[in-house]
């Protein structure tokens, strides 16, 4: 593999490569950049064999020593391997990373709500909707909640943030890499295609019709949604749903988290 072994973080030979893993911790630009350059960022050792398993192609990787021995099985030939000491990451990332590994990786075609469905098939199926969850800390622990529970998809919102945001995927543990996702082109009325699809969409929501998520007997075909952090649902995306769904809680608190929440309404409506 070309290695190159990095004493200076300004040397011009890598100058390009190094570009891609510069000031990461400014997240607006991050956000404009990496889906605009076809890019993304996987973090720690872990989440790099993810994605490299679940078949992603890598641009570069930056590791240190250390790391790179420890990914030394995996690292494919035709990609360039930066070696440098792991204290100069957060010089040039503007993070501490203690991790000392990152991999630049080609971003994949985006997939429409369409799309996911056809490669979905017929058949029992579960999916999650996300209508403008913005912290990609919360996305990272859906996806991550989702993949456990063995849920076959997920569909976000145009505004919601993005999966393949670096904060996100480590969260998720790398589950956002091999679990199947769409964005929607339109807002709500992508939501008409699950139907069509045979989905029932179900809305997680603090409504006075909403069933207790005990007495909701799950259908084979089911779309959980779940709105933003704060406001929840949109009254619009609401409407389009066929069933409001809520979890009993004590009084004094009004609602959860939204992955906590993800979390709890994917177990009670696992197959059984």
């Amino acid at each position: 593999m070309p290695r190159i072994e990095l004493e200076d973080l300004a040397d011009e030979r890598c100058a390009d490569l190094l570009r891609d893993y510069t000031s990461l911790k400014d997240v607006q630009l991050r956000a404009r950049r990496e889906p605009a350059e076809g890019l993304f960022l996987a973090e720690g050792v872990e989440v790099i064999r993810r994605a490299l398993a679940a078949g992603h192609r890598p641009r570069s990787f930056l590791l240190s020593p250390a790391r790179a021995g420890e990914l030394a099985d995996v690292l494919p030939a035709e990609a360039p391997v930066l070696v440098a000491p792991v204290e100069a990451f957060a010089r040039l990332t503007g993070v501490d990373l203690h991790r000392g590994a990152l991999a630049s990786m080609h971003r994949p075609a985006q997939r429409g709500v369409a799309d996911l469905l056809a490669a979905l098939g017929p058949g029992p199926r579960r999916l999650v909707v996300l209508e403008d969850v913005v912290d990609h800390t919360n996305v990272g622990a859906l996806f991550r909640s989702a993949a456990a529970f063995g849920v076959d998809g997920v569909v976000v919102s145009p505004r919601c943030a993005d999966p393949l945001y670096r904060r996100s995927v480590r969260v998720s543990m790398g589950t956002v890499l091999h679990l199947p996702w769409a964005r929607a082109e339109h807002w709500p009325g992508d939501l008409d295609l699950l139907r069509a699809g045979g989905f029932t969409v179900a809305a997680l929501a603090l409504a006075e019709h909403a069933v207790e998520l005990g007495d909701f007997p799950a259908p084979q075909r089911l779309a959980l949604l779940l709105g933003t952090e704060g406001d929840g649902l949109s009254r619009r995306a609401l409407a389009r749903a066929d069933v409001a769904v809520r979890i009993p809680m004590d009084p004094r608190v009004d609602s959860l988290n939204v992955a906590a929440a993800s979390a709890v309404a994917l177990w009670q409506t696992r197959p059984r």
